[in-house]
Protein backbone atom coordinates (compact mmCIF):
# COMPACT_ATOMS: atom_id res chain seq x y z
CA UNK A 1 0.00 0.00 0.00
CA UNK A 2 3.31 2.75 -0.37
CA UNK A 3 4.41 4.74 -3.15
CA UNK A 4 7.68 5.47 -3.32
CA UNK A 5 7.07 8.80 -4.44
CA UNK A 6 4.43 9.68 -1.77
CA UNK A 7 5.43 10.25 1.86
CA UNK A 8 4.14 7.29 4.19
CA UNK A 9 1.80 9.34 6.92
CA UNK A 10 0.83 6.59 8.62
CA UNK A 11 1.74 3.10 9.82
CA UNK A 12 0.17 0.46 12.48
CA UNK A 13 2.02 -3.04 12.67
CA UNK A 14 0.55 -6.15 14.21
CA UNK A 15 -1.88 -4.01 16.07
CA UNK A 16 -3.96 -5.44 19.09
CA UNK A 17 -6.42 -5.11 21.31
CA UNK A 18 -8.18 -6.96 23.77
CA UNK A 19 -9.90 -6.21 27.26
CA UNK A 20 -9.87 -9.49 29.55
CA UNK A 21 -11.86 -12.46 28.17
CA UNK A 22 -12.08 -10.36 24.81
CA UNK A 23 -10.17 -9.65 21.53
CA UNK A 24 -11.43 -6.68 19.95
CA UNK A 25 -8.58 -5.98 16.90
CA UNK A 26 -5.86 -9.16 16.41
CA UNK A 27 -2.59 -8.13 14.40
CA UNK A 28 -3.75 -5.25 12.22
CA UNK A 29 -1.88 -4.01 9.81
CA UNK A 30 -2.30 -0.72 8.21
CA UNK A 31 0.21 1.60 5.85
CA UNK A 32 -0.58 4.56 3.99
CA UNK A 33 1.30 7.21 2.08
CA UNK A 34 -0.13 10.57 0.88
CA UNK A 35 -3.27 10.43 -1.71
CA UNK A 36 -4.56 6.91 -0.05
CA UNK A 37 -7.81 6.83 0.91
CA UNK A 38 -9.05 3.35 2.91
CA UNK A 39 -12.72 2.36 4.02
CA UNK A 40 -12.58 0.73 7.42
CA UNK A 41 -15.88 -1.99 7.32
CA UNK A 42 -16.68 -4.81 9.64
CA UNK A 43 -19.59 -6.00 11.86
CA UNK A 44 -21.01 -3.80 14.59
CA UNK A 45 -18.57 -4.82 17.35
CA UNK A 46 -15.67 -5.96 15.20
CA UNK A 47 -13.24 -2.91 16.32
CA UNK A 48 -13.91 -0.16 13.72
CA UNK A 49 -13.88 2.76 16.20
CA UNK A 50 -11.14 0.64 18.13
CA UNK A 51 -8.94 0.64 15.55
CA UNK A 52 -9.67 4.55 14.58
CA UNK A 53 -9.31 5.77 18.45
CA UNK A 54 -5.77 3.52 18.11
CA UNK A 55 -4.54 5.46 15.08
CA UNK A 56 -5.45 8.68 16.53
CA UNK A 57 -3.44 7.82 19.52
CA UNK A 58 -6.09 7.97 21.87
CA UNK A 59 -6.19 4.43 22.82
CA UNK A 60 -2.90 2.41 23.03
CA UNK A 61 -2.52 -0.85 21.63
CA UNK A 62 -2.16 -3.84 23.59
CA UNK A 63 0.73 -5.03 21.07
CA UNK A 64 2.25 -3.67 17.88
CA UNK A 65 2.95 -0.16 17.35
CA UNK A 66 1.32 3.23 15.62
CA UNK A 67 3.52 5.50 13.80
CA UNK A 68 2.22 9.12 12.17
CA UNK A 69 4.18 11.74 10.62
CA UNK A 70 2.40 15.15 10.42
CA UNK A 71 -0.88 16.35 11.51
CA UNK A 72 -3.58 14.67 12.31
CA UNK A 73 -7.77 15.32 12.50
CA UNK A 74 -10.66 13.48 13.98
CA UNK A 75 -13.66 12.83 13.85
CA UNK A 76 -15.79 10.77 15.86
CA UNK A 77 -19.30 9.33 15.78
CA UNK A 78 -19.65 11.30 19.26
CA UNK A 79 -18.46 14.99 20.35
CA UNK A 80 -17.80 15.63 23.68
CA UNK A 81 -17.18 19.42 24.09
CA UNK A 82 -16.13 21.70 27.80
CA UNK A 83 -19.74 24.07 29.07
CA UNK A 84 -19.83 27.09 26.92
CA UNK A 85 -18.49 25.87 23.68
CA UNK A 86 -19.75 27.78 20.51
CA UNK A 87 -19.90 27.17 16.67
CA UNK A 88 -16.82 29.69 17.18
CA UNK A 89 -15.10 27.24 19.42
CA UNK A 90 -14.76 24.89 16.44
CA UNK A 91 -14.21 27.17 13.97
CA UNK A 92 -11.11 29.05 15.94
CA UNK A 93 -9.81 25.26 16.80
CA UNK A 94 -9.69 24.45 13.08
CA UNK A 95 -7.88 27.76 11.93
CA UNK A 96 -5.26 26.88 14.54
CA UNK A 97 -3.09 25.74 12.22
CA UNK A 98 -3.09 27.48 9.31
CA UNK A 99 -3.02 31.15 11.15
CA UNK A 100 -0.23 29.78 13.52
CA UNK A 101 1.17 28.75 9.99
CA UNK A 102 0.63 32.71 8.26
CA UNK A 103 2.05 34.20 11.51
CA UNK A 104 5.01 32.45 11.85
CA UNK A 105 5.73 32.92 8.06
CA UNK A 106 5.12 36.72 8.78
CA UNK A 107 7.79 36.80 11.40
CA UNK A 108 9.79 35.14 9.20
CA UNK A 109 9.44 37.92 6.58
CA UNK A 110 9.85 40.79 8.71
CA UNK A 111 12.69 39.46 11.05
CA UNK A 112 14.66 38.52 7.85
CA UNK A 113 18.17 39.83 6.85
CA UNK A 114 18.93 39.40 3.76
CA UNK A 115 22.97 39.48 4.71
CA UNK A 116 22.96 36.55 7.44
CA UNK A 117 19.31 34.99 7.54
CA UNK A 118 18.66 31.82 7.94
CA UNK A 119 16.92 30.86 4.14
CA UNK A 120 15.67 26.81 5.58
CA UNK A 121 13.67 28.43 7.81
CA UNK A 122 11.83 30.98 5.23
CA UNK A 123 11.46 28.27 2.95
CA UNK A 124 10.00 25.62 5.65
CA UNK A 125 7.82 28.50 6.67
CA UNK A 126 6.32 29.30 3.06
CA UNK A 127 6.33 25.42 2.12
CA UNK A 128 3.90 25.03 5.63
CA UNK A 129 1.72 27.54 4.78
CA UNK A 130 1.53 26.38 1.19
CA UNK A 131 0.85 22.89 2.30
CA UNK A 132 -2.06 24.24 4.21
CA UNK A 133 -3.38 26.95 1.82
CA UNK A 134 -3.76 28.91 4.55
CA UNK A 135 -4.77 31.57 2.86
CA UNK A 136 -8.11 30.20 1.87
CA UNK A 137 -8.61 28.86 5.37
CA UNK A 138 -11.34 30.69 6.54
CA UNK A 139 -12.96 30.66 3.57
CA UNK A 140 -12.48 27.03 3.48
CA UNK A 141 -14.45 26.73 6.96
CA UNK A 142 -17.27 28.94 5.92
CA UNK A 143 -17.76 27.33 2.41
CA UNK A 144 -18.05 23.64 4.12
CA UNK A 145 -20.57 25.19 6.87
CA UNK A 146 -22.72 26.15 4.23
CA UNK A 147 -22.34 22.86 2.11
CA UNK A 148 -22.60 20.41 4.70
CA UNK A 149 -25.92 22.73 6.19
CA UNK A 150 -24.63 23.35 9.48
CA UNK A 151 -25.23 26.61 11.43
CA UNK A 152 -22.88 29.40 10.63
CA UNK A 153 -23.26 31.54 13.59
CA UNK A 154 -20.20 31.44 15.78
CA UNK A 155 -22.13 32.62 18.63
CA UNK A 156 -24.45 29.32 18.64
CA UNK A 157 -23.88 27.47 21.26
CA UNK A 158 -23.30 23.80 20.87
CA UNK A 159 -25.40 22.39 23.55
CA UNK A 160 -28.23 24.11 21.83
CA UNK A 161 -27.54 22.21 18.28
CA UNK A 162 -29.31 18.82 17.90
CA UNK A 163 -27.02 15.84 17.41
CA UNK A 164 -26.61 16.14 13.27
CA UNK A 165 -25.68 19.89 13.65
CA UNK A 166 -22.61 19.65 15.82
CA UNK A 167 -21.73 16.50 13.94
CA UNK A 168 -21.91 18.77 10.77
CA UNK A 169 -20.09 22.22 12.59
CA UNK A 170 -17.14 19.74 13.56
CA UNK A 171 -17.09 18.15 10.30
CA UNK A 172 -17.03 21.04 8.35
CA UNK A 173 -14.02 22.72 10.48
CA UNK A 174 -11.98 19.42 10.21
CA UNK A 175 -12.16 19.06 6.10
CA UNK A 176 -11.23 22.98 6.23
CA UNK A 177 -8.07 22.07 8.23
CA UNK A 178 -6.11 20.02 5.59
CA UNK A 179 -4.54 17.32 7.69
CA UNK A 180 -1.74 14.91 6.79
CA UNK A 181 -4.07 12.59 8.60
CA UNK A 182 -7.98 12.57 8.01
CA UNK A 183 -9.61 9.93 10.21
CA UNK A 184 -13.80 10.14 10.00
CA UNK A 185 -16.14 7.51 11.31
CA UNK A 186 -19.34 7.27 9.76
CA UNK A 187 -18.70 10.96 8.15
CA UNK A 188 -22.29 10.72 6.35
CA UNK A 189 -24.62 9.70 9.11
CA UNK A 190 -26.03 13.18 9.17
CA UNK A 191 -25.01 14.65 5.67
CA UNK A 192 -28.19 14.75 2.92
CA UNK A 193 -27.39 14.39 -0.61
CA UNK A 194 -25.46 17.37 -1.54
CA UNK A 195 -23.58 17.31 1.73
CA UNK A 196 -21.98 14.01 0.57
CA UNK A 197 -21.49 15.29 -3.08
CA UNK A 198 -19.36 17.78 -1.72
CA UNK A 199 -17.72 15.41 0.66
CA UNK A 200 -16.88 13.13 -1.40
CA UNK A 201 -15.57 15.67 -4.35
CA UNK A 202 -13.20 17.25 -1.12
CA UNK A 203 -11.74 13.43 -0.29
CA UNK A 204 -11.50 12.52 -3.82
CA UNK A 205 -8.85 15.12 -4.01
CA UNK A 206 -7.29 15.25 -0.58
CA UNK A 207 -3.64 15.69 -0.38
CA UNK A 208 -2.96 13.38 2.74
CA UNK A 209 -4.07 9.98 4.04
CA UNK A 210 -7.65 9.03 4.94
CA UNK A 211 -9.30 6.37 7.05
CA UNK A 212 -12.61 6.21 7.22
CA UNK A 213 -15.32 4.08 8.46
CA UNK A 214 -18.25 3.90 6.97
CA UNK A 215 -21.00 2.07 5.93
CA UNK A 216 -21.68 4.04 3.05
CA UNK A 217 -21.02 1.79 -0.27
CA UNK A 218 -21.61 4.80 -2.43
CA UNK A 219 -19.04 6.49 -0.70
CA UNK A 220 -16.56 3.36 -1.05
CA UNK A 221 -16.83 2.98 -4.48
CA UNK A 222 -16.31 6.76 -5.15
CA UNK A 223 -13.64 7.81 -2.62
CA UNK A 224 -11.47 4.66 -1.34
CA UNK A 225 -8.30 3.18 -3.05
CA UNK A 226 -8.62 0.09 -1.07
CA UNK A 227 -10.94 -1.27 1.78
CA UNK A 228 -10.15 -2.91 5.23
CA UNK A 229 -12.47 -6.15 6.55
CA UNK A 230 -12.03 -6.21 10.38
CA UNK A 231 -14.66 -9.11 9.94
CA UNK A 232 -12.98 -12.58 11.08
CA UNK A 233 -11.82 -14.69 8.33
CA UNK A 234 -11.19 -18.29 8.30
CA UNK A 235 -7.52 -17.45 9.45
CA UNK A 236 -8.93 -15.01 12.50
CA UNK A 237 -6.68 -12.13 10.63
CA UNK A 238 -8.43 -8.83 9.05
CA UNK A 239 -8.19 -8.48 5.19
CA UNK A 240 -7.27 -5.70 3.37
CA UNK A 241 -9.10 -5.85 0.00
CA UNK A 242 -7.47 -3.85 -2.89
CA UNK A 243 -10.12 -3.73 -4.68
CA UNK A 244 -11.41 -0.38 -5.88
CA UNK A 245 -15.64 -0.81 -5.85
CA UNK A 246 -17.57 -2.03 -3.43
CA UNK A 247 -18.90 -4.89 -6.28
CA UNK A 248 -15.58 -6.01 -6.40
CA UNK A 249 -15.16 -6.06 -2.75
CA UNK A 250 -18.43 -7.57 -1.99
CA UNK A 251 -17.64 -10.33 -4.78
CA UNK A 252 -14.33 -11.24 -3.39
CA UNK A 253 -15.62 -11.44 -0.17
CA UNK A 254 -18.64 -13.57 -0.64
CA UNK A 255 -16.46 -15.72 -2.29
CA UNK A 256 -14.02 -16.31 0.68
CA UNK A 257 -17.45 -16.51 2.96
CA UNK A 258 -18.98 -19.26 0.86
CA UNK A 259 -15.25 -21.23 1.13
CA UNK A 260 -15.38 -20.81 5.02
CA UNK A 261 -18.99 -22.21 5.20
CA UNK A 262 -17.94 -25.30 2.99
CA UNK A 263 -15.06 -25.76 4.55
CA UNK A 264 -16.99 -25.46 8.39
CA UNK A 265 -19.96 -28.03 7.13
CA UNK A 266 -17.35 -30.28 5.57
CA UNK A 267 -15.76 -29.98 8.78
CA UNK A 268 -18.64 -30.32 11.22
CA UNK A 269 -19.03 -33.91 8.89
CA UNK A 270 -15.78 -34.97 9.63
CA UNK A 271 -16.30 -34.46 13.44
CA UNK A 272 -19.69 -36.30 13.36
CA UNK A 273 -18.08 -39.19 11.50
CA UNK A 274 -15.20 -39.67 13.90
CA UNK A 275 -17.80 -39.71 16.48
CA UNK A 276 -20.10 -42.19 15.14
CA UNK A 277 -16.83 -44.46 14.35
CA UNK A 278 -15.28 -44.36 18.02
CA UNK A 279 -18.93 -45.22 19.16
CA UNK A 280 -18.60 -48.31 16.67
CA UNK A 281 -14.80 -48.79 17.86
CA UNK A 282 -15.78 -48.93 21.68
CA UNK A 283 -19.05 -51.02 21.44
CA UNK A 284 -16.52 -53.36 19.81
CA UNK A 285 -14.72 -53.54 23.24
CA UNK A 286 -17.88 -54.79 24.90
CA UNK A 287 -19.61 -56.91 22.43
CA UNK A 288 -17.39 -57.93 19.07
CA UNK A 289 -14.41 -59.35 20.79
CA UNK A 290 -15.83 -61.73 22.94
CA UNK A 291 -14.77 -65.22 22.10
CA UNK A 292 -16.47 -68.63 22.36
CA UNK A 293 -17.56 -69.19 26.04
CA UNK A 294 -15.46 -71.07 28.33
CA UNK A 295 -11.77 -69.62 26.29
CA UNK A 296 -9.16 -68.92 28.29
CA UNK A 297 -8.95 -65.36 30.36
CA UNK A 298 -5.39 -64.28 28.97
CA UNK A 299 -6.68 -64.56 25.29
CA UNK A 300 -9.89 -62.97 26.70
CA UNK A 301 -7.45 -60.01 27.81
CA UNK A 302 -5.27 -59.88 24.46
CA UNK A 303 -8.22 -59.40 22.34
CA UNK A 304 -9.48 -56.46 24.80
CA UNK A 305 -5.52 -54.78 24.39
CA UNK A 306 -6.03 -55.13 20.41
CA UNK A 307 -9.54 -53.21 20.33
CA UNK A 308 -8.20 -50.68 22.58
CA UNK A 309 -5.13 -50.31 20.77
CA UNK A 310 -7.00 -50.21 17.44
CA UNK A 311 -9.35 -47.53 18.51
CA UNK A 312 -6.85 -44.85 20.01
CA UNK A 313 -4.91 -45.75 16.68
CA UNK A 314 -8.14 -44.14 15.04
CA UNK A 315 -8.57 -41.40 17.40
CA UNK A 316 -4.99 -40.48 16.57
CA UNK A 317 -5.33 -41.01 12.30
CA UNK A 318 -8.82 -38.77 12.48
CA UNK A 319 -8.07 -36.43 14.64
CA UNK A 320 -4.83 -35.41 12.64
CA UNK A 321 -7.07 -35.22 9.68
CA UNK A 322 -9.05 -32.73 11.17
CA UNK A 323 -8.75 -29.19 10.99
CA UNK A 324 -10.05 -26.73 13.45
CA UNK A 325 -12.16 -24.10 11.61
CA UNK A 326 -13.77 -21.12 13.36
CA UNK A 327 -17.79 -20.94 12.97
CA UNK A 328 -18.68 -18.75 10.29
CA UNK A 329 -20.07 -15.14 11.05
CA UNK A 330 -24.28 -15.79 11.56
CA UNK A 331 -26.72 -13.81 8.71
CA UNK A 332 -29.92 -11.69 9.05
CA UNK A 333 -32.83 -13.66 9.79
CA UNK A 334 -35.54 -11.54 9.27
CA UNK A 335 -38.83 -12.51 10.87
CA UNK A 336 -41.75 -13.28 8.26
CA UNK A 337 -43.74 -10.37 9.27
CA UNK A 338 -47.93 -10.28 9.43
CA UNK A 339 -49.17 -8.23 6.40
CA UNK A 340 -52.97 -8.03 7.92
CA UNK A 341 -54.05 -6.92 11.30
CA UNK A 342 -56.77 -9.59 13.00
CA UNK A 343 -60.36 -8.47 12.19
CA UNK A 344 -58.77 -6.83 9.07
CA UNK A 345 -61.91 -4.06 7.99
CA UNK A 346 -60.40 -3.02 4.51
CA UNK A 347 -59.20 0.17 3.88
CA UNK A 348 -54.80 1.87 4.87
CA UNK A 349 -52.87 0.38 7.61
CA UNK A 350 -51.85 4.21 8.45
CA UNK A 351 -52.78 7.03 7.42
CA UNK A 352 -51.51 10.76 8.00
CA UNK A 353 -53.66 14.07 6.02
CA UNK A 354 -52.31 17.45 5.58
CA UNK A 355 -50.01 17.02 8.61
CA UNK A 356 -48.90 20.41 10.31
CA UNK A 357 -46.16 20.62 13.34
CA UNK A 358 -44.76 23.88 14.55
CA UNK A 359 -41.06 24.55 15.18
CA UNK A 360 -39.19 27.46 16.69
CA UNK A 361 -39.27 30.72 15.64
CA UNK A 362 -42.60 30.53 13.77
CA UNK A 363 -41.26 28.43 11.33
CA UNK A 364 -43.04 24.31 11.00
CA UNK A 365 -40.94 21.85 11.37
CA UNK A 366 -43.43 19.81 8.90
CA UNK A 367 -46.57 21.71 6.85
CA UNK A 368 -48.15 19.33 4.01
CA UNK A 369 -51.07 21.03 2.97
CA UNK A 370 -53.78 19.30 0.83
CA UNK A 371 -50.59 15.87 1.37
CA UNK A 372 -52.50 12.76 2.20
CA UNK A 373 -50.08 10.42 3.27
CA UNK A 374 -51.56 6.77 3.27
CA UNK A 375 -49.84 3.01 3.31
CA UNK A 376 -51.95 -0.22 2.50
CA UNK A 377 -51.36 -3.80 3.87
CA UNK A 378 -47.31 -4.43 2.19
CA UNK A 379 -47.69 -0.92 1.41
CA UNK A 380 -44.12 0.26 0.36
CA UNK A 381 -43.19 4.22 0.58
CA UNK A 382 -39.24 6.20 0.61
CA UNK A 383 -39.51 9.57 1.71
CA UNK A 384 -36.57 11.73 0.45
CA UNK A 385 -34.95 15.30 1.04
CA UNK A 386 -32.56 17.62 2.48
CA UNK A 387 -31.80 17.85 5.90
CA UNK A 388 -34.19 19.90 7.81
CA UNK A 389 -36.83 18.91 4.86
CA UNK A 390 -39.01 17.36 7.62
CA UNK A 391 -38.66 13.67 6.82
CA UNK A 392 -37.81 12.59 10.65
CA UNK A 393 -41.24 14.90 11.43
CA UNK A 394 -43.40 13.31 9.09
CA UNK A 395 -42.38 9.78 10.27
CA UNK A 396 -42.88 10.75 13.71
CA UNK A 397 -46.11 12.14 12.25
CA UNK A 398 -47.07 8.49 11.09
CA UNK A 399 -45.66 6.61 14.28
CA UNK A 400 -47.99 9.13 16.33
CA UNK A 401 -44.71 10.17 18.74
CA UNK A 402 -45.75 14.04 17.89
CA UNK A 403 -48.64 15.83 18.03
CA UNK A 404 -49.85 17.47 15.34
CA UNK A 405 -51.08 21.59 15.13
CA UNK A 406 -52.81 20.27 12.32
CA UNK A 407 -54.37 17.54 10.21
CA UNK A 408 -55.27 13.46 11.30
CA UNK A 409 -53.54 10.53 12.12
CA UNK A 410 -55.50 7.08 11.70
CA UNK A 411 -53.99 3.39 12.40
CA UNK A 412 -56.14 0.50 11.45
CA UNK A 413 -57.43 -1.23 14.98
CA UNK A 414 -55.10 -4.09 15.70
CA UNK A 415 -52.25 -2.77 13.45
CA UNK A 416 -48.70 -2.56 15.51
CA UNK A 417 -46.05 -0.46 14.23
CA UNK A 418 -42.41 -0.95 14.98
CA UNK A 419 -40.68 2.34 14.86
CA UNK A 420 -36.85 2.95 14.75
CA UNK A 421 -36.14 5.74 15.33
CA UNK A 422 -32.77 8.13 14.50
CA UNK A 423 -29.55 7.89 16.89
CA UNK A 424 -30.17 10.34 19.64
CA UNK A 425 -33.75 9.10 19.76
CA UNK A 426 -35.05 6.19 22.07
CA UNK A 427 -36.34 3.63 18.98
CA UNK A 428 -40.11 3.33 19.70
CA UNK A 429 -43.30 0.80 19.33
CA UNK A 430 -46.72 1.96 19.09
CA UNK A 431 -49.85 0.34 18.43
CA UNK A 432 -53.68 1.66 18.15
CA UNK A 433 -55.34 3.04 21.02
CA UNK A 434 -51.55 3.36 23.41
CA UNK A 435 -50.28 6.73 24.31
CA UNK A 436 -47.49 7.23 21.72
CA UNK A 437 -44.21 6.96 22.97
CA UNK A 438 -45.59 5.35 26.50
CA UNK A 439 -42.76 2.45 25.88
CA UNK A 440 -39.06 3.44 27.45
CA UNK A 441 -36.72 3.54 24.70
CA UNK A 442 -34.21 0.74 24.72
CA UNK A 443 -30.92 3.09 25.71
CA UNK A 444 -32.22 3.75 29.28
CA UNK A 445 -33.28 0.26 30.64
CA UNK A 446 -30.66 -0.75 32.88
CA UNK A 447 -29.09 -4.27 32.59
CA UNK A 448 -28.38 -6.56 29.64
CA UNK A 449 -29.57 -6.42 26.17
CA UNK A 450 -31.76 -9.92 27.43
CA UNK A 451 -32.98 -8.39 30.11
CA UNK A 452 -33.98 -5.10 28.30
CA UNK A 453 -35.48 -6.86 25.74
CA UNK A 454 -37.40 -8.68 28.12
CA UNK A 455 -38.77 -5.68 30.10
CA UNK A 456 -40.09 -4.04 26.52
CA UNK A 457 -41.85 -7.55 25.80
CA UNK A 458 -43.51 -7.32 29.43
CA UNK A 459 -44.68 -3.79 28.84
CA UNK A 460 -45.94 -4.29 25.11
CA UNK A 461 -47.64 -7.59 26.75
CA UNK A 462 -49.41 -5.69 29.72
CA UNK A 463 -50.49 -2.89 26.90
CA UNK A 464 -52.28 -5.09 24.75
CA UNK A 465 -50.13 -4.83 22.36
CA UNK A 466 -48.31 -7.95 22.38
CA UNK A 467 -49.26 -11.27 20.38
CA UNK A 468 -47.54 -13.94 23.08
CA UNK A 469 -47.55 -15.89 19.95
CA UNK A 470 -45.80 -13.62 17.45
CA UNK A 471 -42.88 -12.59 19.54
CA UNK A 472 -39.98 -11.97 17.77
CA UNK A 473 -36.94 -13.80 19.86
CA UNK A 474 -34.07 -11.25 20.11
CA UNK A 475 -31.27 -13.95 19.43
CA UNK A 476 -32.83 -15.79 16.51
CA UNK A 477 -32.55 -12.15 14.40
CA UNK A 478 -28.96 -12.58 13.80
CA UNK A 479 -28.33 -9.11 14.76
CA UNK A 480 -25.76 -9.73 18.31
CA UNK A 481 -24.65 -12.56 19.01
CA UNK A 482 -26.32 -13.88 22.57
CA UNK A 483 -23.05 -12.70 24.19
CA UNK A 484 -23.56 -9.39 23.39
CA UNK A 485 -26.94 -10.22 24.51
CA UNK A 486 -25.75 -10.84 28.10
CA UNK A 487 -23.50 -7.67 28.32
CA UNK A 488 -24.75 -4.54 29.38
CA UNK A 489 -26.01 -2.68 27.09
CA UNK A 490 -23.74 0.39 28.18
CA UNK A 491 -20.72 -1.53 26.92
CA UNK A 492 -22.11 -2.00 23.49
CA UNK A 493 -20.57 -0.11 20.71
CA UNK A 494 -22.74 2.56 18.80
CA UNK A 495 -23.45 0.05 16.22
CA UNK A 496 -24.38 -2.68 18.19
CA UNK A 497 -27.04 -0.53 20.23
CA UNK A 498 -28.22 0.27 16.92
CA UNK A 499 -28.97 -3.56 15.71
CA UNK A 500 -30.52 -3.49 19.13
CA UNK A 501 -32.57 -0.76 18.34
CA UNK A 502 -33.82 -2.41 15.31
CA UNK A 503 -34.05 -5.69 17.03
CA UNK A 504 -36.46 -3.74 19.72
CA UNK A 505 -38.71 -2.64 16.70
CA UNK A 506 -39.20 -5.75 15.25
CA UNK A 507 -40.39 -7.38 18.81
CA UNK A 508 -43.76 -7.55 18.51
CA UNK A 509 -43.80 -8.56 14.55
CA UNK A 510 -45.18 -5.23 13.30
CA UNK A 511 -47.75 -5.01 10.56
CA UNK A 512 -45.80 -1.68 9.83
CA UNK A 513 -42.24 -1.19 9.88
CA UNK A 514 -41.38 2.63 10.10
CA UNK A 515 -37.96 3.50 9.69
CA UNK A 516 -35.65 6.62 9.91
CA UNK A 517 -32.09 6.28 8.58
CA UNK A 518 -32.02 2.88 8.99
CA UNK A 519 -28.04 2.07 7.29
CA UNK A 520 -26.65 4.53 9.93
CA UNK A 521 -23.99 3.04 12.14
CA UNK A 522 -24.76 -0.25 10.76
CA UNK A 523 -22.46 -2.48 8.92
CA UNK A 524 -22.54 -2.17 5.02
CA UNK A 525 -22.92 -5.78 5.02
CA UNK A 526 -25.85 -5.88 7.41
CA UNK A 527 -27.34 -2.70 5.30
CA UNK A 528 -27.69 -5.51 1.97
CA UNK A 529 -28.63 -7.91 4.18
CA UNK A 530 -31.68 -5.17 5.25
CA UNK A 531 -32.31 -4.06 1.90
CA UNK A 532 -33.02 -7.28 0.56
CA UNK A 533 -35.54 -8.24 3.67
CA UNK A 534 -37.47 -5.06 3.60
CA UNK A 535 -38.25 -5.57 -0.19
CA UNK A 536 -39.21 -8.95 0.51
CA UNK A 537 -41.16 -8.51 3.65
CA UNK A 538 -45.14 -9.02 4.22
CA UNK A 539 -45.06 -6.01 6.32
CA UNK A 540 -45.72 -2.66 5.02
CA UNK A 541 -42.60 -0.46 5.32
CA UNK A 542 -42.05 3.29 5.60
CA UNK A 543 -37.95 4.40 4.98
CA UNK A 544 -36.28 7.74 5.36
CA UNK A 545 -32.57 7.55 4.17
CA UNK A 546 -29.97 9.82 2.63
CA UNK A 547 -28.03 6.61 1.59
CA UNK A 548 -27.54 6.94 -1.71
CA UNK A 549 -27.19 2.82 -3.00
CA UNK A 550 -30.16 1.89 -0.78
CA UNK A 551 -31.90 5.01 -2.28
CA UNK A 552 -31.34 3.50 -5.84
CA UNK A 553 -32.26 -0.13 -4.16
CA UNK A 554 -35.20 1.21 -3.40
CA UNK A 555 -35.83 3.11 -6.45
CA UNK A 556 -39.26 1.15 -7.71
CA UNK A 557 -40.80 2.18 -4.59
CA UNK A 558 -43.44 4.96 -4.54
CA UNK A 559 -41.50 7.96 -3.18
CA UNK A 560 -42.31 11.47 -1.57
CA UNK A 561 -39.57 14.12 -1.82
CA UNK A 562 -39.65 16.53 0.61
CA UNK A 563 -37.98 20.41 0.65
Amino acid sequence: MTSAASPVHLVADAVSVGYPGRAVLDKVDVVASAGQRIGVVGENGAGKTTLLRVLAGDLPPSSGEVRRAGSLSVVDQELEFPPGATVGTLVAEALGRSRAAAERLQAEIEGFDHEHGDLAALADAIARVEHLAAWDADRRVDEALSRFGAPRDVDRPLDRLSVGERYRVRLACRIAERADILLLDEPTNHLDASGIDYLTAQLQQWPGVVVIVTHDRRLLDDVMTAILDLDPSMDGRPVLYGATSYAAYRFAKDQALRRWRARYRAERKRAEQLAERLDASYEGLSDEWRPLKGSQKNRRATRARIHVKAADRLVQRLEAQAVEVPTPPVELAFPDLPSLPRDYGGGPLLEVRAPRVAGDFGRARLDLPGVRVDLPPCGRLLVTGPNGSGKSTLLAALAGTITLDRGTRSLAPGARLGVLGQEGQPGTLAWAGEVPGGVEGPHGPRGSGFEAYARRALDLLAAGALDPEQLVPVAALGLLSEEDLERPLSELSVGQRRRFDLACALLAAPHVLILDEPTNHLSIGLVDELTEALRGTSAAVVVATHDRRMRADLADWPELALG
